[in-house]
């Protein structure tokens, strides 16, 4: 389409070459809307969904992404961006470590697989909140919402110790309002069909129960591709360290000042909050209450085959460190070595900790490594071909009880100053935290600045209707 002349000189400037960063240059860039520039403070693009490659040559993604969508748009992107040969479709295989079993995911859906004597206590457990009525009950915080959702059995042997896991918050400290579809349902008539005539060892429950991983490059392709289509108009190694919100300017490490009429940042909320000086008392003071968590990615490669046909694993007891590993070379032979799956497997794993604690990247390569073969993932005598870490201090945005009320004093004081934040940790809320997410509010935020059009993921209180040309 072609824009107002005014807004044509109207100067857009996007923090972070993440999904959300570029989807929203991409979708200026279709808008003929070409005075942007997107500024990324590492060294390469892609954010929280980057990939890299070890000195081994194994592959290697920042967490456990896969592929799947939840909008068109997203859709679209990816049509455009990879041929049909060059994204490798898998049906989800996951199941849930519990004691010496392997509990199909959702477990809460496959009571039927535990032990007779856990399987009878977690029903039970369920029936009693089903035939009190408590679980249709609002919850304060996530806690109490498992506990009335579950019952107490399954929260004490499943629910609780594996969301401690992963948030390094106990569940009480976190609201209920975030879970939506991130959290299986489980009807007692359903739970109790399973349980005496279990059937299909697998749930399609949730979005993705088919999902998409590049053939080559990890996860981190699909966004080289499209940096690569914008050109040098995203830069890296271009990290904002403080913004004039009252002149419009982002000052870059190095003294460098970068002018903007709007400014869509995909930086942390807090550290964005932190960079604006002017920020009042009022706001800094709701950005410190927000909470995350650090999360250590400890990749393993093995010399020995990859045999096992799993997607991903959940592991919810302490003794294990990492709360989740990846069946990495079960998703593209082209993240091992030399893309020989007949001779290499290599398993990603997640071990969550608190944003302000320290760890021994070795102990816990150490500790991850003997845990695979303890669960007999790995052959206990399989030689270690590659063992990388990679550290992802801003992992997760824990959904706090006070979350949303700091969000209400944050964001309409940014967007007040033309300042809009986006993406995971833009707007800290996980509910919309996935990659097709923030591809989304990046093509919106877009729209948004050039034709008015209303966003679909933001809150509206939180976006007005602001157009390039004005200064609202």
């Amino acid at each position: 389409m072609s824009l107002p002349m005014t807004a044509t000189h109207d100067r857009i400037v996007v923090l972070g070459a993440g999904p959300c960063g570029l989807a929203c240059a991409n979708a200026l860039r279709q808008l003929e809307h070409r005075n942007w520039v997107v500024l990324e403070a590492g060294s390469s693009v892609g954010g929280l969904a980057s990939s890299v490659v070890d000195e081994a040559g194994f592959t290697w993604d920042l967490g456990g992404h896969v592929v799947f969508s939840h909008f068109r748009e997203f859709d679209r992107l990816l049509a455009e961006l990879f041929g049909s040969d060059e994204l490798l479709i898998h049906d989800r295989s996951s199941y849930v470590r519990f004691g010496n079993r392997w509990v199909p995911y959702p477990f809460q859906q496959h009571l039927g697989t535990l032990p007779p004597q856990d399987a009878v206590a977690c029903l039970a457990g369920l029936a009693s909140v089903r035939l009190r009525g408590s679980a249709g009950q609002v919850a304060d915080d996530f806690g109490a919402w498992l506990h009335a959702a579950y019952g107490t059995p399954m929260v004490e042997r499943f629910f609780g110790p594996y969301n401690t896991k992963v948030w390094s918050v106990p569940p009480r400290e976190m609201s209920a309002t975030w879970v939506a579809e991130r959290v299986a349902p489980a009807s007692l008539g359903g739970v109790l069909a399973a349980a005496l005539r279990p059937r299909r060892p697998h749930s399609t429950w949730g979005p993705n129960a088919t999902f998409g991983f590049p053939a080559c490059g990890g996860t981190g392709e699909v966004w080289r591709r499209l940096a690569a289509r914008l050109g040098n108009q995203v830069r890296t190694r271009a990290r904002a360290v403080a913004i004039d919100v009252r002149e419009r300017r982002v000052v870059l490490a190095g003294g460098e000042v970068v002018d903007y009429d709007h400014l869509v940042s995909t930086m942390p909320l807090d550290q964005l909050v932190a960079c604006a000086a002017s920020a009042p008392d009022q706001v800094r003071r709701a950005a410190a209450r927000l909470r995350h968590n650090t999360v250590a990615m400890v990749g393993l490669g093995y010399r020995t085959p990859t045999t096992d046909p799993r997607s991903w694993l959940y592991f919810p007891q302490a003794d294990v460190p990492f709360y989740r590993v990846t069946n990495f070379s079960k998703y593209a032979p082209a993240n091992v070595h030399g893309g020989d799956i007949s001779a290499y497997s290599s398993w990603m794993t997640e071990t969550s900790f608190p944003a302000d604690q320290s760890f021994d990247p070795q102990a816990l390569t150490r500790s991850c490594d003997e845990a695979l073969r303890r669960h007999g993932l790995v052959p206990e005598q399989a030689p270690l071909a590659s063992a990388h870490v990679e550290v992802i201090p801003y992992a997760y945005p824990v959904p706090t009880l006070r979350r949303d009320q700091a969000l209400a004093e944050i964001t309409p004081w940014l967007e007040a100053h033309g300042i809009h934040s986006r993406g995971r940790f833009g707007t800290w809320r996980y509910e919309i935290g996935n990659m097709d997410h923030a591809v989304k509010m990046g093509i919106d935020v877009a729209h948004r600045l050039i034709t008015g059009t209303a966003e679909e993921l933001v809150p509206a209180q939180h976006a007005g209707a602001v157009v390039v040309g004005s200064r609202s």
